[in-house]
């Protein structure tokens, strides 16, 4: 018969409920940030109050449309939509974006993220087209100049040139009311 001493047991027992303890940890957090109220969608961007990323994008091959390029901010408020037609929650926004298309604060421009001309333009027979201006990204290299999580993604930049806003996922008419217009009226007025 061995007998254990007693810095070995309770070695052997701290390790036992180590997994325990670590699980413990984790749920308090989990619980914390879903009881903070803050909204987990919200994405820090590093770029707001900087200047928009250089930009030169073609325009989308069978429109009558321009590209996206950075003189075009200058100037005017520009949103700035990243989207593709393969994006479920695109098709999801489409039709808020085409209520904010006539808006004479700012101009609604498109970033076609990833995308095949033929399916950005059927995506734009179907859903409407809210966009001035699309430059094409087919690469996405523009868009991680940007610093695009994925699409949707929305860009308020000022008359300066500056990013003043991000939106990550699908506008909805909360967000849209209570975010992007707030935003879009401070950025007509003052910038």
């Amino acid at each position: 018969m061995s007998v254990e001493n007693g810095p070995a047991k309770r070695r052997r027992s701290w390790l036992a409920i180590l997994p325990l303890v670590v699980f413990a940890g984790l749920a308090a957090i989990f619980l914390i940030q879903l009881r903070s109220g803050e909204d987990s969608s919200f994405v820090p961007s590093v770029l707001i109050g900087r200047e928009a990323p250089a930009t030169n994008l073609p325009p989308l091959a069978g429109s009558d449309l321009p590209g996206l390029a950075s003189a075009d901010f200058k100037g005017r408020v520009t949103l700035v939509n990243v989207w593709a037609s393969w994006c479920a929650p695109c098709r999801e926004e489409q039709p808020l974006l085409m209520t904010l298309k006539g808006d004479p604060r700012f101009r609604l421009t498109g970033l076609n993220y990833k995308d095949k001309p033929e399916n950005a333009l059927r995506f734009l027979g179907e859903m409407g087209n809210p966009f001035a201006a699309i430059g094409v990204d087919e690469n996405g290299r523009t868009a991680i100049d940007w610093g695009v999580y994925g699409v949707p993604e929305t860009y308020l930049v000022g008359k300066d040139g500056r990013i003043l806003y991000k939106h990550v996922g699908p506008f909805t008419a909360q967000s849209v009311a209570g975010e992007l217009m707030p935003a879009i009226e401070k950025a007509a007025g003052g910038s």
